[in-house]
């Protein structure tokens, strides 16, 4: 439709000086270090690893390269246009006991910056205990909150907004850096009447609904102004724009290779102990022959909670059982491989507004209209300004605590401490509708990714086993009792008109539930399948440091990692673990 107006002139032109589209153009096949996966972690590594001249490095990407994606530069684009596109995985899940049965899509970025060049942008790095927590697992103080807040300085580049409005009472400047690499950003095209309003009724309800002026200080308990990875020019900073930048680009000692898949890590013969510091590759042409890379130093795994698992298991690095099942040699028995695997149910909670009780503003139907669709590009595309600066009109996040006499709390609290919420509320209008996003962000429910056969181009199973737990149900429960306060506040008296589509009908819990069942969907923040655990735990994938258990060379970097799903979106974490990890790896080999 509109994408073909204009390539977004200037904006999307970066130095590509080392980067390949074809395995045929790589000059060489030997590298110190080869990052599996250009995405959210793998590009912070790349350029933090680059950084010393003596390192040279290899970046394989699936997907394309960023340049000139528009539908992911420009942020208003990528609720439209980026699911289910060239850019996207298309991962599908197998079908969800505890959602009837069905099967949901997982939207992951195939594209270089991975999931951070087409996901939804929201900058929440979640409470102090969930790092603390990380920590206390692990037996690392370097996983604490305090001693993470160097790579929140070193990530992070707070700027204005795009509009350049007054953001005095919106944030707290003593929490953020201005100096990183990320761009960081508030509303830049506010909704002055649905904004207003919404600070009214955090006013009037007070509790889960108390004005928290940044819910990225530690404690985000509270509604806050949202803050998002866009920067004042009105593009979305991903990793591959903020690290991978043409500066970065131009490094002699960096090469990235996209369109390329990494099918299996291969074992080094003759060592005593096993070594991987080989991969075997292939480029989409399924005429093309497998290449193997070697890294003379370390393999680092950075596919995600979905790939970093599928690349093992078809390494041989699993559950021998389950892999003798699929006629693949094991390497490495360890059953912890896909297990853990944890994602946030998602819930659209929707409700009417009285027509003609608050000014929505001219584009409030923008979703729908090709028209109004049409303009907001060119404005974009001729400023950086209008709608088109963030993705929806999402201005404002709530994260709360469950009731004490919650039925999930009475079987044992899910998250890491008493400032950690149990539940997220995204407020927007779109179409003329009040929506609350809401997401259930401390389930109990994990499930797993697993392979289907001995053929590693084919997907992974992929199983959240979303609402297994008894637990969990009710916790997204209430987080529609939540979003329905928040609507009764006295500002909406005249707006809101209550519940529109399925909730309308339902009254009982029995009928609250099975609303939910057929309604959740993939909070896109799947983390844990090769989870960190202390030196001498019996369970987990990767020690303190990432290296993998028992396997000398091989590293893991990515949400995979996580042994607990955080209270937040992902980004920020994975931002932290890979600004971390670059840091150990430095270390080990300076």
């Amino acid at each position: 439709m509109f994408l073909d107006l204009a390539v977004v002139a200037g904006l999307a032109s970066l130095g590509f000086c080392v980067t390949y589209g074809s395995i045929k153009h790589v000059p060489q096949l030997e590298w110190d270090f080869i990052i599996v996966g250009g995405g959210t972690a793998g590009s912070v590594l790349a350029s933090r690893l680059t950084e010393n001249p003596k390192f040279n490095v290899l970046v394989i990407e699936a997907g394309p390269t960023n340049e000139n994606a528009t539908e992911s530069i420009v942020p208003g684009l990528g609720l439209a246009h980026l699911a289910m596109s060239r850019f996207d995985w298309n991962f599908t899940t197998v079908p969800q006991k505890g959602l009837n049965n069905r099967a949901v899509t997982l939207q992951r970025g195939f594209i270089l910056g991975g999931t951070s060049s087409v996901n939804g942008m929201v900058y929440s790095r979640g409470p102090s205990s969930d790092y603390d927590r990380f920590a206390r697992v692990t037996g690392d103080s370097g996983w604490s909150w305090d001693a993470l807040q160097k790579y929140i300085k070193k990530n992070e580049k707070f700027e204005l907004p795009s509009d350049n409005h007054d953001i005095k009472d919106e944030f707290d400047p003593a929490v953020h850096s201005f100096s990183g690499k990320v761009a960081v950003t508030l509303p830049g095209f506010l909704s002055p009447a649905i904004d207003s309003a919404t600070i009214q009724a955090s006013n009037e309800l007070g509790g889960d609904f108390a004005f928290n002026l940044d819910m990225n200080s530690g404690k985000p308990l509270g509604l806050g102004w949202t803050q998002s990875t866009i920067g004042h020019d009105g593009t979305r900073s991903s990793s591959a724009t903020s690290y991978l930048d043409s500066q970065t680009r131009s490094r002699k000692n960096l090469y990235i290779v996209t369109n390329t898949r990494v099918t299996r890590l291969l074992k080094t013969p003759g060592t005593k102990e096993l070594t991987i510091r080989m991969v075997e590759i292939r480029s989409p042409d399924p005429s093309d022959p497998f290449t193997i890379f070697t890294a003379s130093k370390e393999v680092i795994l950075s596919g995600g909670a979905i790939g970093t698992p599928h690349i093992l298991l078809h390494s041989g690095i699993g559950d021998e059982n389950d892999l003798k099942a699929l006629n693949v040699s094991t390497i490495l028995h360890n059953p912890s491989v896909g297990r853990n695997l944890s994602d946030h149910p998602f819930l659209p909670i929707t409700f009417g507004i009285a027509p003609g009780s608050i000014d929505l503003g001219p584009w409030v139907n923008l979703q729908t209209d090709p028209a109004l669709a049409a303009e907001a590009l060119d404005i974009w595309n001729k400023n950086g300004t209008g709608p088109y600066v963030q993705e929806m009109p999402n201005d404002h996040i709530t994260w709360a605590r469950l009731s004490k006499d919650s039925p999930t709390l009475a079987l044992g609290d899910p998250s890491s401490g008493p400032n950690a919420p149990h539940i997220e509320l995204i407020f927007n209008v779109i179409s003329g509708i009040f929506t609350t996003i809401m997401l259930f962000v401390t389930p109990v429910s994990r499930g797993s990714v697993t392979i289907g056969s001995n053929n590693p181009l084919d997907d992974p199973l992929i199983d959240p086993a979303y609402l297994t737990t008894e637990s969990d149900l009710p916790g997204v429960r209430e987080g529609i009792r939540k979003a329905l306060n928040f609507s009764k506040a006295p500002v909406w008296k005249n707006v809101i008109t209550g519940f529109v589509g399925p909730l309308a009908n339902a009254t009982t819990d029995a009928e609250i539930d099975d609303v939910i069942r057929n309604g959740v969907e993939s909070g896109l923040h799947p983390v844990g399948t090769a989870a960190m655990s202390s030196r001498d735990a019996s369970w987990g994938v990767v020690n303190p440091d990432l290296l993998v258990k028992k396997v000398s060379g091989l590293r893991i970097v990515d949400a995979s990692i996580m042994p607990y799903i955080p209270s937040a979106h992902a980004q920020v974490p994975v931002y932290l673990i890979a600004e971390r990890a670059a840091d150990m790896i430095k270390c080990t080999w300076r």
